[in-house]
């Protein structure tokens, strides 16, 4: 029997984005309206994800998987380090119109500042049994302490 679907990946790193932020190409725009493409790369799940001011997401990194975050409306402070760098780590603020990527092996987490609606295309299927598998958890931010961090 052949590899599953789930486990065959689309990508080669050297073709991703080399730091958290990701400029967008230049949309295509007429009389109509305009298509701001997002995403022109092969993946395997989009999501929308909505989360609430205060709150939170994330606190892993993930062994294989990488992810695009592109920010519909709100705004979060995207916590980066590499893993195993128990240093302090960086800090990205986003806002509506930017977009994160975030590759393999990389600590992260993000605190929202207001009510944020995002995207997230992803490299890897988020079906929890295949999320679970790749996703190592760890205290990026700790929602206890967040008055510490901000």
């Amino acid at each position: 029997m052949g590899k599953d679907w789930k486990d065959i990946d689309l990508d080669d790193p050297s073709q991703w984005p080399k730091g958290p932020l990701v400029e967008l190409d230049p949309p295509h725009a007429d009389s109509r309206g305009a298509i701001q493409s997002l995403v022109n790369f092969p993946m395997k799940n989009l999501s929308l994800i909505t989360s609430k001011k205060g709150t939170v997401r994330s606190n892993h990194y993930h062994m294989t998987d990488w992810h695009f975050m592109y920010v519909m409306s709100g705004s979060f402070d995207y916590f980066y380090r590499k893993t195993g760098d128990h240093g302090p780590c960086q800090v990205v603020r986003c806002a509506q119109g930017d977009m994160v990527f975030t590759p393999p092996l990389e600590d992260h987490a993000t605190v929202f500042l207001e009510d944020t609606t995002l995207i997230v295309a992803s490299r890897k299927p988020r079906d929890q049994q295949a999320y679970e598998k790749d996703v190592r958890r760890v205290t990026v931010v700790d929602p206890a302490t967040l008055a510490e961090v901000r």
